[in-house]
């Protein structure tokens, strides 16, 4: 299940990419906003992230802006590897290499045909695992505070 947020400037994307899913049969959580009203992007960065964390969904999706604050905002969560993708080679290469669990992108920023087709190049790529697995592991260690094993 994917859980999937916004503010109010990405709002409309987000329910664009739900009937986009729904056509896919691509279980979602949608955890607001729910109206083009201002709100502010952290909270749902939050509510997403923490969902991912818990393994509550498998990954997430954030749309503001620019996708930026989101990114900054969902990272702070501890186990998440947000990355903010413009493009879908980025966006496969963070699955594959990075084991990327949330992927935000702005809505000011991309069209929403582009957004599907990094919507579908970061779902559909299974993180490579093997060298990529160790600096995964790296990243883990700094969020954790540990020491690199270098």
């Amino acid at each position: 299940m994917i859980a999937i947020g916004s503010d109010h400037i990405g709002y409309q994307h987000k329910e664009d990419i739900k009937k986009y899913f729904d056509e896919r049969n691509i279980k979602y959580k949608d955890f607001g906003s729910f109206s083009t009203e201002r709100t502010d992007y952290p909270i749902i960065a939050k509510k997403v992230a923490t969902s991912v964390s818990k393994k509550e969904c498998d990954k997430g999706i954030l749309i503001c802006g620019t996708g930026v604050g989101m990114g900054i905002a969902a990272n702070k969560v501890k186990g998440i590897r947000a990355v903010m993708c413009s493009e879908p080679y980025s966006s496969k290469l963070s699955r594959l290499h990075n084991d990327s669990n949330i992927l935000t992108f702005g809505a000011r920023v991309i069209g929403i045909e582009l957004a599907k087709m990094i919507i579908d190049s970061w779902i559909d790529t299974p993180f490579e695992g093997g060298r990529h697995k160790k600096r995964v592991d790296l990243i883990n260690n700094i969020e954790n505070d540990h020491k690199l094993d270098l």
